[in-house]
């Protein structure tokens, strides 16, 4: 069905006759305006005790007719994903003052993070209520996650999945993303846009319009504003409204929320607020805004303006008071108990950085009777295939992966034909949504498998990988891990040049929340790849191009015989590829290589130059890493060489040499050496300089000589 052009609304504003506004009851303004008391005594409550509220915060003041209208038409099979100033939203939603307060103060029995995480941060699962994913203070950010909900949603629509909530009359449920308008100009917002009108996705983006960005004024760092950024979308609906009056934003958005859920298109909703409190508790208003800026702001208070509105439909003066007097004592009590609320066990600091996996042990048949041997990455492709066909919620979904070309490596060659375009899917050169989406889509039981397609370009994604991906389950505490695939082409051979050639584990394995994988043969790969998409935590499956085809010399016996279809293969558990003979051990003249990927193949050329001396250990998996095997492998030889693809100053290589050091110290006979790539900016592209920079058999071979002859 075609969508209909952008269409600009105003909603006017009517000062007496309610029946103009058929959506609003008396009993909705009453408790608009009792929550907007309470989140005005909060306010002047945490304003009152700053050395006790000693964590940095924001409130709401000044953008609660808004954020209280939008709270109020949502329903739990909604999801919201709000930002740090959205307090009366959560309060419209049903939170108690108590429970935000308990975050306020980090205290051990705040809801949403249990202490690790800023006040108005929340993240919730249940039935009662909209449901949020934890989301980072990154401003925008969101954007992309919350998108990725959406996505999700449409998705498990299409297939008709009972993972999909509705409303109680039937309708299908939405998105709010709630964004200040200086996070607007992030790239990850209009990323978000992007794919949000290319698929049509229920999404509301509230764009809350103070006129700041901390000390920066709006003229100072936008040419437009968020409605007419919008308007170049095309497919976006939007709507400008007043958004310190409770009447109208409850009436315009009562309006999005219904054509959302009948249209499942995007909206942008400009709400223009004034900004009452101060920035952060941190950034205080009086350091930056003058005088004349706080009284303009101060006359568009949205509480006095609701008070006086009541008046005039006749609620009593007494009673509007009884609300004031209600709220006011409401929150004195509960921030009283909050203060007295326990602080968290310092023995739970640790907990939730996983949640548990399934895959514990090696089930199923590595090497099947009569199966024949493939190469890496149709391993890879039968994996996936075979995921798919078992798991309906399982997607695929990258650049150039779908059904026209399967990937530029071929990886996902034929699944689009097999599975269809809403399951196989190319995206526009976004990296940044790429991965971010998968925080939104796990979420809501979507399971993504995703790919960027070389390492080099993994940059534009880390901001959602550092920021989204890797800290959600912990500062959910588990309640949002990230159940996704994340595939990446990596690794140098024969003249990729500096943008398709190098090497990222290092600066992956300083992300902690995430997994990595690093298989080096093809039964690997498929055990691993269902191992990772098994994992409720987030994966990364490092994939070397060059072991793709074993068309490498030296690399054939990365084909192998092809698991059967239940294969899993667990992480955290290396494998010796060859073992030393026990003649060479006793004598104390052996030694041993820890390594993965293109390593593996490097050292078993080399070690034919010393029959039975060399003991090849392949990691598999870089986290969790079997310290147990590298470790025991360590002390029976006494001579270690740890030998890395990458650049070899400050990295992954190196940091496990000083932990083989540290535990292996009194067994060792010699320094633990390191050898990697030369540290260069990039891999060039000349294969004579290639091979110059990178390591190769011929400089294991040197490595292992000095290390034997110790």
């Amino acid at each position: 069905m075609s969508r209909r052009p952008a269409r600009i609304i105003t909603f006017e504003p009517a000062f007496l006759f309610i029946n103009k506004y058929p959506m609003i009851t008396v009993d909705v303004l009453l408790k608009a305006y009792r929550l907007m008391c309470m989140a005005g005594e909060m306010a002047a409550t945490y304003e009152n005790n700053r050395s006790i509220c000693k964590y940095v915060h924001s409130t709401s003041r000044g953008h609660e007719a808004i954020q209280l209208a939008t709270a109020f038409h949502l329903q739990p099979c909604d999801w919201v994903s709000p930002y740090y100033r959205d307090e009366s939203i959560l309060l419209g939603m049903g939170f108690e003052p108590y429970e935000l307060m308990l975050q306020l103060l980090a205290k051990g029995a705040d809801p949403f993070t249990g202490g690790r995480e800023y006040y108005s941060h929340p993240n919730y699962r249940g039935s009662d209520k909209p449901q949020m994913v934890h989301q980072s203070s990154a401003t925008g950010m969101q954007a992309i996650p919350a998108t990725g909900l959406a996505q999700g949603l449409r998705y498990l629509e299409s297939i008709g999945s009972s993972l999909l909530r509705k409303t109680e009359s039937g309708e299908l449920p939405g998105v709010v993303c709630s964004l200040g308008a200086a996070s607007v100009t992030e790239g990850a917002v209009s990323e978000a846009f992007q794919f949000a009108v290319l698929k049509k996705l229920p999404i509301i983006y509230l764009v809350q319009d103070n006129d700041w960005g901390i000390s920066v004024r709006s003229e100072e760092a936008r040419a437009m504003d968020a409605f007419e950024y919008a308007a170049g979308f095309k497919g976006m609906e939007r709507m400008r409204v007043e958004g310190s009056d409770f009447l109208k934003s409850y009436e315009c958005m009562g309006h999005v929320v219904a054509e959302v859920r009948s249209g499942r298109g995007p909206w942008l909703v400009q709400a223009r607020v004034p900004l009452l409190g101060h920035h952060t508790s941190g950034v205080r208003r009086e350091f930056y805004r003058g005088e004349d800026d706080l009284a303009e702001h101060a006359t568009m208070d949205p509480r006095p303006r609701l008070r006086s509105r009541l008046l005039a439909f006749g609620v009593g003066e007494a009673v509007i008071e009884g609300i004031e007097r209600e709220a006011a004592e409401v929150v004195e009590r509960q921030f009283q108990e909050a203060v007295a609320a326990p602080e968290p066990d310092p023995r739970t600091v640790s907990d939730f950085m996983f949640v548990p996996t399934p895959v514990v042990e090696e089930t199923g048949e590595r090497v099947p009777a009569g199966g024949e041997k493939v190469i890496m990455v149709d391993a890879a492709l039968f994996a996936v295939r075979e995921i798919m066909e078992e798991y309906p919620e399982a997607l695929l979904y990258g650049q150039d992966v779908g059904r026209r070309l399967g990937g530029v490596f071929r990886e996902a060659a034929t699944l689009g034909e097999k599975f269809g375009d809403h399951r196989v899917f190319n995206t526009a050169i976004q990296e940044a949504y790429i991965i971010g989406s998968t925080v939104g889509m796990s979420a809501v039981g979507a399971k993504p498998i995703v790919e960027v397609q070389f390492a080099d370009y993994i940059y534009p994604g880390f901001n959602q990988l550092v920021t989204e991906i890797s800290k959600s389950s912990y500062l959910s505490c588990g309640k949002f891990p990230v159940q996704t695939v994340i595939r990446i082409p990596i690794g140098a051979y024969g003249g990729g040049g500096p943008y398709h050639s190098g090497s990222i584990e290092t600066t992956l394995l300083s992300i902690k929340g995430i997994k990595v994988a690093y298989p080096s043969n093809a039964a690997d790969m498929k055990g691993l790849m269902k191992a990772a998409f098994l994992d409720p935590n987030p994966v990364v499956m490092l994939e070397h191009k060059g072991l793709y085809w074993s068309k490498v010399a030296g690399t054939e016996e990365a084909k192998t015989i092809e698991p059967s279809r239940d294969y899993v293969l667990p992480f955290g558990k290396g494998l010796c590829v060859l073992e030393a003979d026990e003649d060479w051990v006793e004598s104390g003249e052996s030694c041993c290589v820890i390594t993965y990927g293109m390593g593996v193949y490097w050292a078993k050329t080399a070690a034919a130059s010393f029959p039975g001396q060399v003991e090849i250990i392949d990691l598999r998996t870089l986290f969790p890493l079997d310290e147990e095997l590298v470790f025991t492998t360590v002390r029976k030889h006494g001579k270690c060489l740890v030998l890395t693809e990458e650049q070899q100053n400050n990295s992954f290589a190196e940091s496990l040499g000083w932990r083989i050091t540290r535990a292996c110290f009194t067994r060792l006979d010699a320094p633990v050496e390191v050898l990697g790539a030369l540290n260069l900016p990039a891999v060039p592209m000349n294969t004579g300089l290639e091979a110059a920079m990178l390591p190769t058999p011929e400089k294991v071979v040197t490595a292992l000589r000095n290390l034997l002859n110790y």
